[in-house]
């Protein structure tokens, strides 16, 4: 067995297992009661499952010039990933799209209105 083939075996065996879970975060967001776990399945598994299919295509692509942009991809999706989850729980909280009887620790409620109008320049 040559190296090719070996890295032809990795690369399939990571793809697999990428698309695996990239089918679990489908699955999840489907499934899942609410909308924090449902994020929660979305970022979490979705960005493994990137980087692993990723990975399998590095090692099948076997190109310098096509790895930078590979790399490139993977840390552009992990921090839009967390940006937009961040997000999407903040309008959900704020549109009461949260169950609270399946919350452990609430931090969105106690958060201070932002002062708009006289309140912003110092009147009373």
């Amino acid at each position: 067995m040559t190296w090719t083939d070996v890295a032809d075996v990795a690369a399939a065996a990571l793809l697999l297992a990428g698309s695996a879970f990239a089918l679990i975060a489908a699955i999840g967001v489907v499934r899942l009661p609410d909308l924090p776990t449902r994020m929660h399945a979305a970022t979490k598994p979705q960005v493994i499952g990137l980087m692993l299919v990723v990975c399998g295509l590095a090692l099948k692509l076997r190109e310098p010039s096509v790895l930078g942009l590979l790399f490139l991809v993977v840390m552009m999706q992990m921090a839009t990933a967390v940006v937009s989850g961040h997000m999407v729980a903040r309008a959900g909280s704020r549109a009461g799209l949260v169950r609270d009887d399946l919350l452990v620790v609430d931090e969105l409620t106690h958060e201070p209105d932002a002062p708009d109008g006289p309140e912003l320049r110092g009147a009373p």
